[in-house]
């Protein structure tokens, strides 16, 4: 048989796809955003589940599906793995869990129970078979393998990369037309929140970490806050032969690299090429350079987090958001207090990456205030139940609008004063009355 003539018998309906899925039946969704038709057809399906419901789970809740809503816990048990704002109401009022861990060392579907259904988003197969999961990878593969059945929404408009970035149709049970009904979230930032571009501050955090990139460096920029504007705002017009080798791919990354500003020159790793697990993220022209672009190449993310493989590029900056810092350089990524504002992602890889690399550096970058000016985010002790995402041992370099503290190699005296001096000045005497108290 004609592979295509397979393919075609693999087409299916949305809703002849999800009447696979049983009650009580494990359902995961890929990384990455959801398929809109498939995720519709098993809101349909929710009198068939009733009885014993699923247990669901959705890495990146990017799609303002029902069961994010209050009254549907007796069907969808839902988890998560990164707290975006369409599930936050979910995870404050604990009627769905958060999952710990990350994508570097063990993807959870080595340890979980067994996935009965995969739900995910693929290219069409190209002229020999093989799909494309488009501008993230993530565990996808993983994913597929550890699955019992896997449905795929077929999105003609998913780009396709260099690297590993490929499934063949085969691996696919069955799958469905997608159709352009359901749109992503727009004006959002990576993490999903609503978007109205840098500011005064940012430019001003933006300049300072600028001024820490050195010609040659190799770099990896997290999602969210204030790193995530560093490549829109200008800062890095002035560099030569850059690097990328990072977990996403903010705004502003492919064109640097268009300009030839990132173009690997002298990476240790993969010279000549921009390596990351997931390129989504840019503007429309940004997406159409990265497509079929070879100088772009994805992997999987246990390969791209690995901390030694991070670390086998010479002279990487890691430059990654926080919500606080305490005077010890603890740093809190993921909550204020026990409420989870983000996920775990991969700042701890490439904290301890940048640590490894000849001539790393770990950079985080937070503004100096919270609530309207009311709260300073670098305190002398976090709030009781916040979570350390990175801990004080691995501190380098901490960036406000006020400054930069170099944290590596200092006391704990010294590094409360030098942390104090980049704090907003309306929190300093405060800040010095509490770190003599403690040190």
């Amino acid at each position: 048989m004609d592979w295509k003539d397979e393919y075609k018998k693999k087409m299916v309906s949305a809703e002849e796809a999800i009447s696979v899925i049983k009650p009580g039946n494990r359902v995961h969704f890929a990384y990455g955003v959801e398929p809109f038709d498939l995720g519709l057809a098993l809101l349909g399906k929710v009198g068939d589940l009733s009885e014993k419901g699923i247990k669901l789970f959705v890495p990146a809740p990017g799609r303002d599906f029902a069961w994010y809503d209050p009254g549907w816990e007796n069907i969808f048990s839902v988890e998560i793995g990164h707290v975006l704002p369409i599930a936050s109401q979910m995870i404050r009022e604990k009627r769905g869990d958060f999952l710990v861990g990350d994508l570097t060392w063990a993807p959870e579907a080595d340890l979980r129970d067994p996935v009965d259904v995969l739900l995910m988003q693929l290219s069409p197969p190209d002229e020999h078979g093989f799909c494309s999961f488009g501008a993230s990878l993530w565990d996808k593969r993983n994913a597929v393998k550890n699955a019992r059945i896997v449905l795929a929404e077929s999105n003609k408009n998913l780009i396709r990369t260099y690297g590993d970035n490929f499934i063949h149709f085969s691996e696919i049970d069955y799958f469905v037309e997608h159709t352009p009904s359901g749109k992503a979230p727009g004006a959002t930032d990576m993490l999903g929140r609503k978007s109205t571009g840098p500011g005064e501050v940012e430019r001003d955090i933006a300049e300072n970490v600028a001024s820490l990139v050195r010609d040659g460096d190799s770099m990896e920029i997290g999602v969210g806050g204030t790193a995530e504007w560093i490549p829109v705002i200008g800062v890095l017009e002035d560099k030569n032969d850059l690097g990328w080798h990072s977990e996403n791919t903010p705004r502003g990354i492919a064109t640097l690299v268009q300009k030839g500003i990132i173009n690997g020159k002298r990476k240790t790793l993969h010279p000549g090429k921009a390596i990351a697990t997931a390129v989504g993220g840019g503007t429309k022209e940004e997406m159409e350079y990265i497509n079929m672009n070879p100088i772009f190449e994805v992997y999987e993310s246990k390969y791209v987090l690995d901390p030694k493989i991070i670390g086998a590029n010479d002279n990487i900056d890691c430059i990654n958001s926080a919500l606080a810092v305490d005077l010890t350089g603890q740093i809190a990524a993921e909550s204020i207090g026990p409420v989870m504002v983000s996920g775990t992602g991969g700042q701890l890889a490439f904290a301890i990456g940048a640590n490894m690399s000849k001539g790393g550096r770990y950079i985080v970058t937070l503004r100096s205030t919270a609530k309207g000016g009311t709260v300073s985010r670098i305190t002398h002790q976090f709030d009781p139940g916040t979570i350390v995402s990175v801990p004080r041992v691995l501190a380098d370099y901490v960036v406000t609008e006020y400054g930069i503290a170099h944290l590596k190699g200092k006391t704990q005296r010294q590094r409360a004063y030098t942390l104090i001096d980049i704090a907003h000045p309306d929190f300093r005497a405060d800040l010095k009355k509490e770190a003599q108290k403690l040190f």
